[in-house]
């Protein structure tokens, strides 16, 4: 019905017509998918959750005399970064820590501060003090540096996470009868409680759940600052069991993303500390759904109590990778606050903000309302269940 560049042509003229995902719903059930289409250009989703394949890339330029990084150690604010590269570019994760956090040791560990904290602080213009050790070469002599960085001194700083955005996730709970920490959060024994992780009919690949529209090179809100797909994510798993409306029953796609970390804030870039589990940053992302026809709108329009998602106990099945499901619910049912498993009321909560999933929508549309966002064409596309890409388990295999 309509290209990317007929879009863009409205978007610089003023004329563009968006909706977030929330509002499409209503237009859809009030007005029909056909006309919907008609009517609307632009579709926005967000997301805000943890994301623990997230870190940058900085390079911080050359010391005088010159230092070669590469092969030797470095370090921001105690935390260590890898630096396997050239001389003077780094990669700070996420999840790294300092090497004297009693992490697990004294269980549950708080994990008070990490690689997630430092980005924050960077983005927010804090200065962060690097301590770096080299072997020396000719050309590279020094063999000790300390100093500060900054973000405004720093030549590149880049946002560069390789598995974001999951497409559906588990609903954790736990079945055994003492408490456990993890990556969903704290776990009451007995099924106290249920943590799930999404936002829903907000977010990005769920409302375009066979990526017609979000591919390689789709121009993203990332962090506050604009950012684009680089690739598929790792773990990118689109060959799961869907329901009839397209939506994946369980976790399913992933999107790499990349983007200036200088044009990126703190509120949508924060460290977070996972009580028992570890360190991880809560990344902000929002992604424009282009309409180019009646089937996107349809897809766009799926509301919450369409999307469903699996119930995993996390005391034994997860961790020994044991198959099943304790029962399957919708995110309707998840968000009403109450959940039946086994028979058992049992309460839920989110670790994605669903409000802050609707500022990010809402923030999009703004941008591209006033012109200050155009849409991109995708040079491909993400590979799609018809695909046969799949994520496979680690096989293991004994060193002799």
């Amino acid at each position: 019905m309509r290209t990317i560049k007929e879009i863009n042509a409205k978007i610089k003229k003023g004329e563009v017509v968006v909706v977030t995902a929330e509002e499409i719903i209503d237009l859809v059930k009030k007005k029909g998918a056909k006309k919907a289409a008609q009517e609307v250009d632009v579709v926005t989703t967000g997301t805000f959750g943890p994301m623990c394949s997230s870190g940058t890339f900085f390079n911080i330029g050359h010391s005088k005399p010159r230092i070669k990084l590469g092969g030797g150690s470095c370090k921001l604010n105690d935390v260590p970064a890898y630096c396997g590269f050239a001389a003077v570019d780094i990669y700070l994760g996420a999840t790294a820590i300092p090497d004297d956090d009693p992490r697990n040791k004294v269980f549950p560990g708080e994990f008070k501060y990490g690689g997630g904290h430092v980005i924050q602080e960077i983005v927010a213009g804090r200065d962060v003090r690097l301590e770096a050790t080299a072997y020396g070469t000719d050309c590279y002599p020094r063999k000790k540096l300390e100093t500060y960085i900054n973000m405004k001194d720093l030549n590149e700083a880049v946002l560069f996470n390789i598995r974001n955005c999951y497409q559906n996730y588990n609903v954790a709970v736990n079945l055994s009868d003492k408490i456990i920490y993890t990556y969903m959060g704290a776990l009451k024994p007995k099924l106290g409680n249920a943590n799930y992780c999404s936002a829903g009919q907000l977010s990005p690949l769920l409302k375009d759940p066979y990526y017609k529209t979000i591919g390689i090179g789709t121009k993203i809100f990332l962090g506050g600052g604009i950012g684009f797909v680089a690739w598929q994510g790792t773990q990118h798993n689109p060959t799961v069991k869907r329901k009839d409306n397209g939506v994946p029953q369980a976790p399913a796609g992933t999107i790499a993303v990349i983007g200036d970390l200088k044009q990126m804030k703190p509120e949508w870039l924060v460290g977070t500390s996972m009580l028992g589990y570890g360190v991880t940053l809560t990344v902000g992302i929002g992604v424009p759904i282009p309409i180019l026809d009646e089937e996107v709108v349809k897809y766009a329009a799926i509301r919450d109590e369409e999307i469903y998602t699996q119930i995993v106990d996390y005391s034994q099945a997860y961790p020994q990778m044991i198959p099943g499901s304790l029962g399957e619910v919708n995110y309707s049912q998840l968000k009403s606050g109450k959940i039946i498993v086994q028979g058992k009321e049992v309460s839920t909560g989110n670790l994605s903000s669903y409000s802050k999933a609707r500022e990010i929508a809402e923030e999009l549309k703004s941008w591209i309302k006033k012109g200050d966002f155009l849409l991109t064409e995708p040079v491909a596309a993400l590979p799609g269940a018809e695909s046969g890409y799949t994520f496979k388990p680690l096989k293991e295999r004994p060193i002799v």
